[in-house]
């Protein structure tokens, strides 16, 4: 009597193991099969990725070709005593001590700091010459672009001609911070930012005290 129902009992427990296992494998060659086009769609936008980032550096080292198409060739740099002299007075603001640094490597620039202060607003100026090196210009090739534009809830950013040369200018009215900057001669940088301010206009006047054409012509 009992070996009569344990032959049926052990052929079914090893269909029902039979059939756990090729569920089993089914389930694995699934997983792997998720797990392959993951990797697939992974390596398909890391490729797109890298194509558009060749893309853009194209673009940019295209720009630099034709900055410096209209640039000169790269030269020393003047010393950073050379460029403070073109720090202006300001009415009503004080002018604290110019510093400045010369770097000969790996690209060699030198530029001059200088700080104004009114009550609680400061002036920042920095005077750079790059030497017509394109790459230390590359940083502010977007804000050149002519009809560059950006605005927000509470400022605005946005490429202009300053003093009659290329520039730019942002501003942000939640924070009182303000930037105006601009390239002379295709070679020199003059860097104006401000902090506390009612508007622009602080540094629409020193900009305006920066003598560019003598600047322009410095060697």
């Amino acid at each position: 009597m009992r070996a009569s129902w344990i032959l049926p009992a052990l052929v079914v427990a090893l269909l029902t193991a039979g059939c756990g296992t090729s569920e089993h494998e089914k389930q694995a060659e699934a997983a792997a099969a998720q797990a392959q086009a993951a990797t697939e769609q992974a390596q398909t936008a890391t490729e797109e990725a890298t194509k558009q980032a060749q893309a853009g550096m194209a673009q940019v080292a295209k720009g630099l070709e034709a900055m410096a198409g209209n640039a000169g060739a790269a030269v020393d740099p003047v010393g950073f005593k050379d460029l403070q002299v073109f720090f202006p007075e300001l009415d009503g603001w004080s002018r604290k001590k110019p510093t400045g640094e010369q770097i000969t490597s790996p690209m060699p620039f030198a530029q001059a700091e200088v700080r104004y202060e009114q009550g609680d607003a400061s002036l920042d100026m920095k005077i750079m010459d790059s030497g017509f090196h394109q790459l230390l210009i590359a940083p502010y090739m977007m804000f050149l672009s002519t009809g560059y534009q950006k605005e927000t809830e509470s400022g605005y950013e946005k490429s202009t001609t300053v003093n009659g040369e290329p520039g730019w200018e942002k501003w942000d009215g939640d924070s009182r911070h303000g930037e105006l900057n601009a390239i002379v001669g295709k070679r020199y940088l003059v860097l104006l930012s401000g902090e506390q301010l009612a508007d622009m206009k602080p540094l629409q006047t020193a900009m305006a005290g920066v003598d560019f054409p003598r600047l322009a012509a410095l060697k």
